[in-house]
Order: structure tokens, then sequence, then C-alpha cells
């Protein structure tokens, strides 16, 4: 049986993926929009966190003081997702589809929390180690997502790059 903290991490790739390439990509054109650099930035640590959590979980179990490890990401994607809410709303409109996906994704990130926090406890009263594990097709498909979050991540922090070195030379960034 599959852990529910897996399930719902999975969901979370899934649903991120689909705001990323629909809102930011196709809707906002966030890499070429001219101010976008910080929001960027953002989602480019945003998305090498969700790489390191995607690849640390889908074959290993963090036991004893390694388990800070993971709730140390959670902490870190918790802060970055909320500087993000309140830069993207100062900056741009967002499209009903990006505040809904916005919704789920905090919710569903509660629930990660919840289900993995709960894991990391049980983890953290064992002794120090890193167990290897495999959930099966659970494993794959994060590892998967592991990869294509820290291509994505390189990409988006590409992006901020160009963006902010256009702003400093007085070019319009794209639209």
């Amino acid at each position: 049986m599959i852990a529910g903290f897996l399930l719902a991490l999975i969901g979370h790739g899934v649903i991120g993926a689909l705001d990323v390439l629909i809102n930011h990509e196709l809707i906002a054109k966030v890499p070429r929009r001219r101010g976008a650099a910080r929001e960027q930035r953002l989602h480019s640590a945003r998305e090498l966190v969700f790489a390191a959590l995607f690849g640390a979980l889908a074959w290993f179990e963090w036991h004893g003081v390694f388990a800070l490890a993971i709730g140390a990401l959670l902490v870190l994607e918790l802060a970055i997702s909320t500087v993000d809410q309140v830069l993207e709303v100062d900056i741009r409109t967002l499209p009903p589809t990006e505040r809904a996906a916005h919704v789920v994704l905090f919710v569903n990130l509660g629930i990660i929390i919840a289900l993995l926090g709960q894991q990391l406890l049980a983890w953290a009263a064992l002794p120090p180690a890193l167990v290897r594990v495999d959930h099966g097709w659970a494993s794959w498909i994060l590892s998967g997502l592991a990869i294509a979050s820290l291509g994505w991540s390189v990409r988006d922090g590409l992006a901020a790059s160009r963006l902010r070195r256009r702003s400093r030379m007085g070019g319009n960034g794209g639209l």
C-alpha cells in the first residue's frame, strides 16, 4: 500500500505542472513578462525544493536526525509559496484558473504537511539512517517529477536572470 503522503506529493506534482504549463506559460507568459524576474526566482526556488522532496522521498526513509532535512524542505516550501502568492497578486492580475489552482495547491500542501509530518515524527524516533525503500510505481513517478522539477527550476532560474539583465539594460523584457 502506498503511503498517503506519497500520493499527495504525486498529486501536487501533477497539479503544479498543470498550473505552470497552463497559467504561467500559456496564459500569463511569466518567463517573458517584464518585471517578473523576482517571481521567476521564487518559482525556480520552489521547483528546486520539490525536486529535492520528490527525489528524497522516492527511494528513502529519513530516520532520526535526517528527518529534519525533509521538515526543513517543507518549511522552506511553505515560506516560498507564501511570498510568491503575495508577490504575484501585487504585480499581475491572476486568471481564475491560476487562483483556483493555487487554492488547491495550498490545501494539498496542508495535506502533505499533515501526513508527511506524522511520518517524519515516527522516523525521527528511530536511529539516524537513510533507509532505502521501493514504493513501486510511486517511486518511479516521484523520480520523474524530481527530474522534471529540477529541469524546470534551471529553466526558470535562467529566465529570471535574463529578465533581470533586460530590466537593468532598460529592455522591455517581453510583454
